[in-house]
């Protein structure tokens, strides 16, 4: 029986932190297929180079760590400088350095000689995000002929702005090495095609023919019946009961996001002061709780972002603050899952309006979180990945302030009827397309693509190691070693 082998930058690890919903899923993947996860265990130091087992519930768990020069250059500067704004669109933001793009691909290299002595030979390989979008071709050149699949969770831009990035044709000509590539709506296939069909190389020497993968769209889903049983029972949390006590009667909006750019935080706040001014009759009526998660402290931008934030929320508090009340309650601070979906059903409004997201699981979860009887009403961004399939919430456009500061009102007013009509339409919406529906679409759609031949090699960074040994070739020794 095929095993299915994931990889992505991080590992859920078993007896860790009970991590979010996509991870359960992906370990679900792996458990059903007695499977492997492997990815970097984010240790760095020179010490941690040797790859680490462990195995669990049927699950293997393989990871590596990485010396302190391949984590700068693959993650914080390659990864999280380029990439990151480059696929959200956000080219402005793009700090390429050339020995950073030289030392993601060695990441990416040594990634694929540890694997490829894990594989056998009909193995389905899930490759996951942007972090690894070289490491089909990687293992190609070491001989690997398995179905590879890759899934971007991340947006991807259009072609002409793919194409900002310096020798992007060295990056993405690398998706060609991968049978199946899913992204999470249409739009973002429909880029992608449009930039394989612009930009990667089609042909090699002598005329041979690379193959272009297969492109399709896989919005992902949430367990929406586990979430909804979870934020019942946190209702009865001391967390959620001292919450809604602090209310006083009052409405709560809520924002969750990472501290990130593309959250649209510094428009979201300012837009909820443009509300408070434009609908005075609602000053007092509804506080506003955005919890924002640190997020890569160590990079400028991001540190820029929290102190606007810090400005941003001082500001308008100050502004429209009573001695009772105040309107903005900003927090730094990570919550458990369970604490989230409880915060969640006590939340009146949901606030989730990134300027660019994949998809934003938050706004799926939010809905899944409210009570049948007395749901709250989902303010949600047209450009994020969910609002495709989640039409039956307030849909606004992030940069317009008013459109967003107006949905925050009609939302507060809405009456009941009209709020269950709305969820109830999300909530079908969330079980038939749920996380496990995801998950075995993509693998099928994987398994079914057909036999592959040796694909032509993309073009390869003049200082990236090149790694030709076929796996056939690796010695039983050389196996135990790594």
């Amino acid at each position: 029986m095929a095993r299915t082998v994931l990889v992505s930058n991080r590992v859920a690890l078993p007896g860790r932190q009970r991590p979010g919903g996509l991870a359960v899923a992906l370990r679900a993947a792996v458990r059903e297929d007695a499977g492997l996860w492997f990815g970097w265990s984010g240790r760095i130091g020179n010490a941690t180079q040797l790859p680490q087992r462990c195995r669990d519930g049927g699950v293997d768990y393989l990871t590596v760590g990485l010396n302190e020069d391949e984590a700068a250059a693959y993650y914080r500067d390659y990864s999280n400088r380029v990439l990151w704004p480059l696929l959200h669109s956000r080219v402005d933001l793009i700090d390429y350095q050339q020995p950073c793009s030289e030392g993601y691909r060695r990441v990416n290299a040594r990634f694929a000689r540890v694997l490829a002595r894990e594989l056998r030979g009909d193995d389905l390989i899930w490759v996951h995000d942007y972090h690894l979008v070289p490491l089909a071709h990687e293992l190609r050149n070491l001989g690997v002929s398995n179905r590879i699949g890759f899934f971007l969770h991340v947006p991807f831009p259009p072609a002409d702005l793919a194409a900002v990035l310096p020798r992007h044709r060295e990056l993405f000509g690398c998706l060609a090495d991968y049978d199946l590539v899913g992204v999470q709506t249409q739009a973002d296939a429909t880029h992608l095609r449009e930039y394989l069909d612009t930009h990667a190389p089609v042909a090699g020497p002598g005329g041979a023919i690379r193959r272009s993968p297969r492109v399709d769209a896989y919005p992902v889903g949430i367990d929406a019946e586990a979430i909804a049983a979870q934020a019942a029972l946190a209702e009865s949390t001391d967390d959620v009961r001292r919450l809604r006590a602090s209310l006083g009667g009052r409405g709560l909006a809520i924002g969750v996001d990472r501290l990130d750019y593309s959250k649209g935080l510094p428009e979201r706040l300012r837009a909820f002061g443009q509300h408070l001014a434009r609908h005075p009759d609602l000053c007092g009526q509804l506080t506003y709780l955005q919890i924002a998660t640190p997020s890569r402290s160590e990079v400028a931008e991001y540190r820029h972002l929290r102190a606007e934030l810090d400005a941003l929320a001082g500001h308008i508090n100050g502004a429209h603050a009573r001695p009772d009340w105040t309107p903005i309650r900003y927090v730094n601070h990570d919550y458990p899952h369970r604490v989230l979906t409880g915060f969640y059903r006590a939340a009146r409004i949901g606030l989730v309006t990134p300027l660019r997201d994949g998809m934003n699981l938050v706004a799926k979860e939010y809905a899944a979180s409210q009570s049948a009887d007395d749901p709250g009403v989902l303010v949600l961004s047209r450009f994020a990945g969910a609002a495709q399939q989640m039409q039956a919430a307030v849909l606004v456009n992030p940069h317009d302030g008013d459109e967003v500061a107006d949905a925050i009102a009609t939302a507060a007013r809405m009456p009941l009827a009209q709020r269950r009509e709305r969820w109830h339409a999300l909530w079908d919406g969330l079980r038939r397309d749920d996380i496990v529906q995801w998950r075995r679409r993509y693998l099928q759609d994987l398994a079914e693509c057909g036999p592959r031949g040796r694909a032509l090699p993309a073009p390869a960074l003049p200082s990236t190691p090149r790694h030709g040994t076929a796996l056939a070739a690796l010695s039983p020794a050389s196996k135990t070693t790594l």
